[in-house]
């Protein structure tokens, strides 16, 4: 009798440790599925970045976006009165900002590169049209 009421501890122990496994393992998955998005997102926000600086933007309207085909997400130019612009590159959670300046028609970006957060004082001015 002793050893059968050992043998059914052991299977409830056994079932017990492989439900545990189980769940860390579903975490684990999960974790791997958020970080792969965030890694696609942020390939994309740069690529649509990237693609916004080589397009030839109109000096008019202020506000201008466009989408690329390849890439999830959108890319606007936001340009300001005082010749100055934000280029923001938007992918699922991910945004991008490049400032740049208006000279002789065309739209000049920041030798520097973008930036995380807003690079401007008005955070109202980095959200998308």
């Amino acid at each position: 009798m002793s050893s059968l009421l050992l043998v059914l501890l052991m299977l409830v122990l056994g079932s017990l440790t492989l439900q545990g496994t189980s769940i860390r393992h579903q975490a684990q998955v999960s974790q791997a599925a958020l970080e792969k998005a965030a890694l696609t997102d942020s390939a994309n926000v740069e690529s649509l970045l990237e693609w916004g600086r080589m397009l030839s933007w109109a000096v008019q309207p202020a506000d201008q976006c466009q989408t690329h085909p390849a890439f999830k997400g959108r890319i606007c130019l936001r340009l300001f009165v005082d010749g100055s612009g934000v280029l923001i590159a938007n992918s699922g959670e991910q945004t991008r900002w490049q400032m740049g300046m208006l000279t002789d028609s065309t739209v000049q970006f920041d030798r520097h590169g973008w930036s995380d957060f807003c690079p401007l004082k008005e955070a109202v001015q980095c959200q998308l049209p």
